[in-house]
């Protein structure tokens, strides 16, 4: 692992204004209709880190392409990880981050899983924030929101399996809409039996690019059985659910309570699941962190004892769970549609991340103008 004697101090963050910034008609025109994941803002972060000098030339820079050797590290070795988080525009015009240090802190644990020198959170904070305010510009009103990628790779060019000595932390922006196309419907999964997401001892826990790739062609599989997501079970025994794709799963009982898959190295600790145990809890309902089979899935939704389900994370915020497929067939959760908790659970998200809701647990980082 990459010595981390100098990774301790956090370098200053230069600005460098993008000399040829995308007109504000075309910027308003983009913020329309955003989709998800396919406009981006003027602006960048980078910084560096090598053996020697540790993190360094820290600057918000005008976006354009990264160079790259072609022997790489990242490219052969897959040291790569990365966050998601987003910047919200409040109706008062506040520009407000949701629990930020979250995102730093699992930055920093994917860094050490992956052998990488963790970027120090005072950094990483005012990276994000920095960025943010100057592409404020950028920050759609209303539903939509900036979607923030911070990410970081190995850069050092060399052939040979061992950690990098150099590493490269970059964030890019983009305006986005709703993750899912149809908005707050329900949404339908794929049930995976064959392939699996992450394995005890492996990098489940990581947001590192690799556990998604072994993900895609599950998820092609679901696109062809005409699903939204794919849901993962365990790797040892294929039979407790764990997480979908890219997002972690809840289950609402009849009697009130709430089920939801442990942390046990093989699932993301998400950010947004860790804040819907919280706020669930303090509805007064019984929130069981535990294993979860896909047979009891199907015996209670046949049964009526599992009412609603939903998958959540930072790109969807919540989404209800109506229709499952899977090898034998298919069911509903309840009507099919999405439940009356999901959708108390989403809006009471939503108004927190928005800034409409007064923030008694200091969730919110406002982000001054």
């Amino acid at each position: 692992m990459p010595a981390m004697t100098a990774t301790t101090t956090s370098p200053e963050i230069k600005i460098e204004l993008h000399k040829s910034p995308v007109s504000d008609a075309d910027r308003i025109q983009a913020l329309e209709t955003p989709g998800f994941g396919k406009v981006f803002t003027d602006h960048m972060v980078l910084a560096r880190w090598t053996a020697d000098k540790g993190w360094h030339d820290a600057k918000v820079t005008p976006r354009r392409p990264l160079e790259l050797d072609p022997a790489s590290a990242v490219l052969h070795y897959a040291q790569e990880i990365f966050e998601g988080m987003k910047a919200y525009k409040a109706d008062d015009g506040r520009i407000l981050l949701f629990r930020p240090e979250e995102n730093a802190r699992r930055f920093a644990q994917s860094a050490t899983r992956m052998a990488m020198p963790p970027v120090p959170e005072e950094l990483f904070l005012k990276a994000v924030e920095e960025l943010v305010r100057v592409d404020k510009a950028w920050i759609p009103s209303g539903d939509a929101s900036l979607y923030l990628r911070p990410f970081m790779f190995a850069n050092e060019a060399f052939l040979g399996v061992r950690p990098a000595q150099e590493y490269v932390f970059c964030i890019i922006a983009s305006p986005v809409g709703a993750y899912f196309k149809g908005g707050a419907k329900a949404v339908s999964l794929w049930v995976e039996t064959e392939y699996t997401r992450a394995a005890a001892g492996g990098t489940g826990a990581a947001k590192c690019g690799g556990n998604y790739a072994a993900s895609l062609v599950a998820q092609a599989e679901a696109a062809k059985k005409d699903c939204d997501q794919v849901v993962f079970l365990d790797a040892a025994e294929h039979r407790w659910v764990e997480e979908l794709g890219g997002m972690n799963v809840f289950f609402v009982m009849n009697d009130g309570s709430v089920v939801t898959p442990p942390l046990g190295g093989t699932i993301l600790p998400g950010i947004t699941r860790a804040s819907v145990i919280v706020l669930a809890g303090e509805k007064g309902l019984r929130v069981e962190q535990r294993p979860y089979s896909f047979a009891e899935w199907q015996q209670d939704a046949t049964s009526g004892k599992l009412v609603e389900a939903f998958a959540c994370g930072t790109a969807a915020v919540l989404a209800g769970i109506g229709l499952v497929r899977h090898a034998g067939g298919e069911f509903l959760v309840g009507d099919g549609q999405t439940g009356k908790l999901t959708s108390e659970l989403r809006q009471q998200l939503v108004s927190l991340q928005k800034g409409v809701t007064n923030d008694e647990r200091g969730w919110t980082r406002l982000i001054p103008a």
